[in-house]
């Protein structure tokens, strides 16, 4: 190569990594990884022996995996009592690698366990209704990894009134005693829910997306421990984080399982570190729950709910793409005239109104009856979809959109 050639190589280069200032992007928190945090509800709560009369986890360990989107060389982590009745004391919390970097998993990579701290202590009590950030960890993650995260609860805390993310897709596991620092937790019991940690920090140029949705976002349908719902797939086509706010049965307009979106809006998006965008893929519940005579004043009412996320979100400097509302034809709880006709009043709305549209409803339908989902993609219940239909959802979204932060 000429001497001339190898000198613009290096120049392109160079532009291309410290960008037009001619320097380094620079590192900052952003979240990697969140569940959003709800109230229990009794059949969510840990089984038997971990739920007591009065309490839960007393004197038990919890070991949970999380799905990173964005790597870097620290992390830190958010543990959440939005919904406490009392109290959440950690007793200790570690951090390690999942065996085979399996989410998951009960058991962790012999020797990578490191002590979490808060404020430099190995112990925190998180108030009621409050959350706690832990000290910056050295604890280097790579994108797309599955890291472990292990707490003890000495006294356990006592309510029955705790918060959880029941839609984990992702197995915890609960055991007697103080095993922070085990290798792996023999005779432990698993549960297909997370409790107490909603977020993982990473230190990152990278910015963030974060979605806000209902089961269609939080996967049902998709693969538990598969990490495959439709932001996952997003995720591993972008250098972006993508963090994951959507719960199932979640409504725009009203409480449903967990609060309506107006009302955690600023928990669950404008508070998130390092978010730059976000994705709106809900609003199906507000309609489907609605009585078919309601239907046509629900979407009204939708539609003035989008416009105050896009108000609420522009005012923090966020951009917001908005995901059309894909078919629930024949659906035995969600279908009728009513119900669909104004499902098309809300996407007409949403394809002119959001920063950039992600026609959702277009990428799964039934060309062939367009009210209803194709049935490649529909897991059964003509609502939910299969890892087929959330992979054609996270691979439909252009790149393009995430570029330029």
């Amino acid at each position: 190569m000429r001497r001339t050639s190898l000198v613009v190589v290096l120049a392109v280069l160079t532009a291309l990594f410290v960008g037009a200032s001619g320097r380094p992007p620079a590192s900052h928190w952003v979240a990697t990884w969140t569940s959003m945090p709800q109230l229990t509800e009794p059949s969510n709560l840990p089984p038997a022996p971990y739920t007591g009369a009065d309490r839960v986890l007393d004197n038990a360990s919890l070991r949970q995996t999380a799905h990173v989107s964005a790597g870097g060389p620290r992390i830190r982590l958010r543990f959440s009592n939005a919904f406490g009745g009392a109290p959440l004391p950690l007793s200790a919390v570690t951090v390690a690698r999942p065996l085979d970097g399996r989410a998951g998993v009960s058991a962790v990579v012999p020797g990578s366990v490191l002590p979490v701290t808060f404020h430099g202590k190995p112990s925190t009590t998180v108030p009621m209704g409050a959350q706690v950030v832990s000290d910056p960890l050295p604890f280097p993650v790579r994108p797309f990894e599955n890291i472990t995260v292990t707490a003890y609860l000495a006294h356990g805390q006592g309510s029955l009134s705790i918060t959880s993310h029941p839609g984990s897709r992702t197995t915890s596991y609960l055991v007697p005693g103080d095993q922070v620092a085990a290798a792996d937790l023999t005779g432990a019991t698993p549960v297909d829910h997370w409790y107490f940690l909603s977020g993982i920090e990473v230190l990152s140029p990278a910015p963030a997306v974060a979605v806000i949705g209902d089961s269609l976002s939080d996967g049902r349908g998709s693969t538990t421990n598969g990490n495959d719902r439709w932001p996952d797939v997003l995720a591993s086509r972008l250098s972006s984080a993508v963090v994951n706010q959507a719960a199932g049965g979640n409504r725009v307009l009203q409480d449903g399982l967990g609060p309506n979106v107006l009302a955690r809006l600023d928990r669950d998006l404008l508070a998130q570190s390092g978010v730059s965008r976000a994705i709106v893929f809900e609003g199906i519940n507000d309609l489907g729950t609605a009585a078919p005579e309601a239907a046509a004043s629900t979407a009204a009412d939708l539609i003035d709910a989008y416009d105050q996320i896009l108000t609420r979100a522009h005012a923090a400097g966020i951009q917001v793409y908005g995901a059309t509302l894909t078919p629930f034809g024949g659906n035995s709880a969600y279908d009728s005239p009513e119900r669909e006709a104004a499902r098309t009043v809300v996407n007409t709305w949403i394809r002119g109104h959001f920063d950039a549209v992600l026609d959702f409803d277009r990428v799964v339908r039934d060309p062939a009856a367009p009210a209803r989902l194709l049935p490649a993609y529909d897991v059964g219940d003509h609502l939910h979809l299969n890892p087929a239909g959330y992979r054609a959802l996270g691979t439909s979204v252009p790149a393009g959109l995430f570029r330029n932060d």
